[in-house]
């Protein structure tokens, strides 16, 4: 696989999963307590022999490069790298990314020189396994210019996706982008039972989906991205490659989840403590690589734990924890309760002089104080939780932003390097 070079893409504002993307990108969101968004595609890259990777990134892209920098710096005697391509201006393009073609497109002058004879496009923002070893064979056999990773998607969620039309052969004859009309598609379902699997079950009908996952020759790109084809993939380059390229689908009937929204990053984070996740962390198959670091194991007191991940470097004196992941370094005083959330840790422990600090300014300690109950929520990252809070939203609790917090989909998300006072109820009643 030395002649195929990985572009991940680091994508747009991530707007959807504001306040998350507030101060980072979106393959930069913490995910599963102790690691990064950008680690899944990356992970898959390398568990498929694929070493030349290229992450392009523009919004809030700091911590995206200086995590992607500091985790993957392969040694000397490794012919392969993963390396940022941040947007940037030239004498020939003087404005931003504007799309996912586009981003490709102005970043093909930094790719050319790895020789490569095909690019693979992934998201950064996507969670599953996938061997690309087995999507590239397919698309050498077919003799494609471009093949599609697809996944079956029921009716109703069509419009969320860019839907094709396969013919026997699996090549690609009709693509809508996002269709807003069923009658769009109308004569493409095929029977769920086709792709029956541990994670896809339905007999209803389903459409093809396309999961942003392209394989592209080489050769055809320069011409599919010429300056007058669009800038974006789903909308303008597969729709018109279609009439003029051998376009293919690559079927996927594993776990994949599109991280688009608050609730949809809620609901896949606590899918880890299943007993059998869909997506493990677990697999010794297929380890999801990130930045090593140099942490004791999590010390627990008493505290009852029930569906719980619980990173290294946490401590926790006395509480209970249920269907909830902690990420590294969260500390929890006595009495919490943490019920169906996801704290994201914290990216240092704060001194005997900083804690001092604190308690002469008033300040609450990184982490979450005693007595504090939090249900239905996502702490991110630094967060100063006081004593005695209660983050606990009713059902019907309205999207909304607050003083170091906001509510979207019916959870409560506290902000990074929030803080949080002694005795406060959230949301406010």
């Amino acid at each position: 696989m030395d002649r195929v070079a990985s572009v991940i893409l680091g994508g747009g504002r991530g707007t959807r999963l504001h306040p998350l993307t507030k101060p980072r990108s979106k393959p930069a969101v913490p995910f599963g307590g102790m690691y990064r968004l950008i680690d899944i595609p990356v992970s898959n890259c390398l568990h498929s022999d694929l070493s030349k990777i290229f992450v392009v990134t523009q919004f809030n892209s700091a911590s995206l490069n200086r995590h992607v920098s500091m985790t993957y710096a392969f040694d000397a005697f490794r012919d392969g790298f993963v390396t940022v391509l941040a947007a940037e201006q030239t004498i020939d393009t003087n404005d931003w990314l504007q799309g996912t073609a586009d981003a490709v497109r102005k970043n093909l002058r930094h790719i050319r020189p790895s020789n490569p004879s095909d690019i693979l496009i992934l998201s950064g923002d996507h969670i599953y396994w996938m061997d690309y070893r087995g999507m590239i064979a397919l698309h050498r056999r077919s003799r494609a210019d471009i093949t599609i990773a697809t996944y079956p998607v029921r009716l109703e969620d069509a419009k969320r996706f860019g839907i094709m039309q396969v013919n026997d052969e699996g090549r690609i004859v009709e693509f809508k982008e996002k269709p807003e009309k069923p009658d769009d598609i109308k004569g493409w379902e095929l029977s769920g039972s086709m792709f029956h699997s541990e994670n896809f079950d339905t007999d209803e009908p389903v459409v093809m989906a396309s999961m942003g996952v392209y394989i592209i020759k080489w050769e055809a790109i320069v011409g599919l991205l010429a300056p007058d084809t669009g800038s974006d993939f789903g909308k303008d380059v597969i729709p018109s490659a279609i009439r003029t390229h051998r376009v293919f689908a690559y079927p996927f009937s594993g776990y994949w989840e599109d991280i688009g929204t608050i609730k949809s990053y809620y609901d896949a984070s606590l899918a880890l403590t299943d007993p059998q996740p869909a997506f493990s962390l677990h697999d010794p198959s297929f380890r999801l690589f990130t930045r090593p670091r140099f942490l004791p194991g999590a010390s627990m007191r008493e505290v009852y734990m029930k569906r719980a991940l619980v990173c290294a470097g946490s401590r926790i004196e006395h509480g209970a924890i249920e269907h909830s992941i902690l990420g590294t370094r969260t500390i929890c005083k006595s009495g919490i309760k943490i019920i169906d959330s996801v704290v994201c840790g914290a990216d240092f422990f704060e001194t005997s002089e900083v804690l001092q600090y604190n308690r002469e300014v008033g300040r609450p300690d990184v982490g979450i104080g005693g007595d504090t109950i939090i249900r239905n929520a996502i702490v991110d990252k630094n967060a100063r939780i006081g004593y005695g809070v209660r983050v606990d939203p009713p059902r019907d609790v309205k999207d909304h932003d607050g003083n170091g917090y906001a509510v979207r989909d019916g959870v409560v998300i506290i902000e990074k390097d929030a803080v949080i006072p002694d005795g406060t109820i959230i949301p406010a009643p």
